[in-house]
């Protein structure tokens, strides 16, 4: 078990999930890495809200699992994946809660992606 300290959202950091109704894709070097219809998003404190794509709409060919690995005591332990396009090698430009605290559940499966390490990351009328 984490040694990390685990914190519940609350009215002082307020944390929400939910369906995003639009398509959601996200493309690299003009290939569609992600396009998903069951994306959701997720809302922190004052953080901008960031979109999680389920694994199953994610070209998982293409991604390679780093060695990476970051905290958040909302949240739980985040894993990090790179993009692999030829040649290059798009480090840490994912990550995942892969056993998510209760508070945010929903989100397991999911991966979020940093909008400056993709090309565009659309949100696009169903």
């Amino acid at each position: 078990m984490s040694a990390h300290p685990m914190k519940v959202p609350g009215p002082d950091h307020p944390i929400t999930v939910r369906p995003n109704p639009a398509r959601v894709v996200v493309k690299l070097r003009g290939q569609v890495i992600a396009d998903s219809r069951k994306a959701l998003t997720l809302k922190e404190a004052s953080y901008p809200a960031v979109l999680y794509v389920p694994r199953a709409d994610v070209d998982m060919a293409l991604l390679t699992r780093s060695d990476h690995h970051t905290y958040c005591p909302y949240k739980g332990e985040a894993s990090y994946f790179n993009i692999m396009m030829g040649e290059e090698d798009f480090a840490n430009a994912i990550w995942t809660y892969e056993s998510p605290y209760a508070a945010v559940s929903e989100i397991k499966d999911h991966l979020a992606f940093y909008p400056d390490r993709v090309d565009s990351i659309e949100e696009l009328p169903d």
